[in-house]
């Protein structure tokens, strides 16, 4: 047995249903003082991806915007080519979480249970339901160049995209990912304990409002590691700025895939990783 897992029963008490922070009594340590206070904190939740009756995989996510990451989510790791192919999203709060239960052609459903994994995701992995290393990438070829942005649009989406995180401002916990006009303009904003939830989260409010996600750019508040170029690359997306750095391995992919990868979106800097030739 581990050290530290003893076979105590433990309830899982999770936040209000749709409740996405809370605030809680804390003590403050000063130099001089040790003071009552209170803190709001980002609240989190398992969310089990349920298809056609079956679980497929659990993360741990904010309890918000959950009908865009039940499309985005199924969009990203290709269990539907579109939105359409989800018949029904039902939301099933249940004491221990919240259940995405979603109906999708019989042939879909039958696909996943080649990728089932008996193991659930944390706050938002990004390897949802692989078994094999050989599983892991399913980015399409070369995106086409159909979108030209310039330094001034990058630097305007990261400028607006901090006042727009309504969440994180209260709770200096959550991820962001916002997409913008090719002006730089920040039309949609959507956060999450988890990056990836986060994404997937735009992504699906994006399917779902029929906006093609080739007309802008997207802009996240995390590293870019692999499945974020992955899961742009999947939608069309030709840029995706982060305010960190990316990994080498999302450098190479976004090189294979067409994306242009910006890194260290801060201010009015910003490095170009790959596919600089839609800055303008």
């Amino acid at each position: 047995m581990c050290v530290g897992t003893a076979r105590t029963e433990l309830r899982f008490v999770g936040p209000v249903f749709g409740q996405v922070s809370s605030t809680i009594p804390i003590v403050r340590v000063a130099e001089d003082t040790i003071d009552a206070a209170s803190a709001t904190v980002a609240e989190e939740a398992p969310i089990a991806f349920v298809y056609n009756g079956r679980s497929h995989v659990v993360t741990m996510a904010t309890p918000s915007d959950l009908e865009d990451l039940a499309v985005g989510f199924s969009l990203t790791e290709c269990i539907v080519e579109s939105g359409a192919e989800i018949e029904r999203i039902d939301v099933v709060h249940a004491s221990h979480g919240v259940e995405l239960q979603m109906h999708v052609p019989v042939a879909r459903g039958e696909a996943l249970k080649d990728r089932a994994r008996g193991m659930p995701m944390r706050t938002s992995c990004g390897l949802c339901g692989i078994e094999s290393i050989g599983g892991l990438f399913h980015a399409p070829g070369p995106l086409p160049h159909t979108l030209d942005v310039t330094p001034d649009a990058l630097f305007l989406a990261a400028h607006e995209l901090g006042a727009l995180q309504k969440l994180n401002n209260e709770t200096s916990t959550v991820h962001a990912a916002a997409w913008a006009t090719r002006s730089g303009r920040v039309e949609l904003v959507r956060e999450d304990v988890g990056r990836h939830n986060a994404l997937d989260k735009l992504l699906g409010a994006l399917a779902r409002a029929g906006t093609p996600a080739n007309t802008g750019f997207v802009v996240v508040t995390s590293r870019a590691s692999y499945e974020m170029v992955q899961k742009c690359a999947v939608r069309g997306v030709e840029l995706l700025a982060a305010i960190s750095r990316p990994t080498g391995l999302a450098i190479r992919l976004a090189s294979a895939s067409g994306v242009t990868l910006v890194g260290l979106l801060r201010g009015r800097t910003a490095n170009v990783y790959a596919e600089p030739n839609r800055l303008t």
